[in-house]
């Protein structure tokens, strides 16, 4: 990995981290099961972005990283189906 692709992906990764705490901080305020999906949705991301930077991975289809966002999009997936669903 050059050094460009590591600081784009710590800073993808700081804006992941970022948009967690912002849907933090509404789930908080009103308790909504929408925003607490979508807040892990982010910080899975988060974790998976800041391990992508400090590893020596070829490809970011490595399992690992592969699982870590299939969960993300699977739990964004279950958050905006819940909502629909109670309406």
């Amino acid at each position: 990995m050059n050094n460009l692709s590591a600081v784009l992906s710590g800073a993808v990764a700081m804006a992941s981290f970022a948009t967690s705490l912002f849907f933090m901080k509404f789930w908080r305020q009103t308790s909504d099961i929408f925003f607490l999906l979508f807040g892990l949705a982010f910080a899975i991301d988060t974790v998976s972005r800041g391990a992508l930077g400090f590893t020596e991975a070829s490809n970011e289809l490595e399992p690992v990283f592969y699982v870590l966002r299939l969960a993300m999009f699977a739990l964004i997936i279950a958050a905006i189906t819940l909502k629909n669903r109670f309406r």
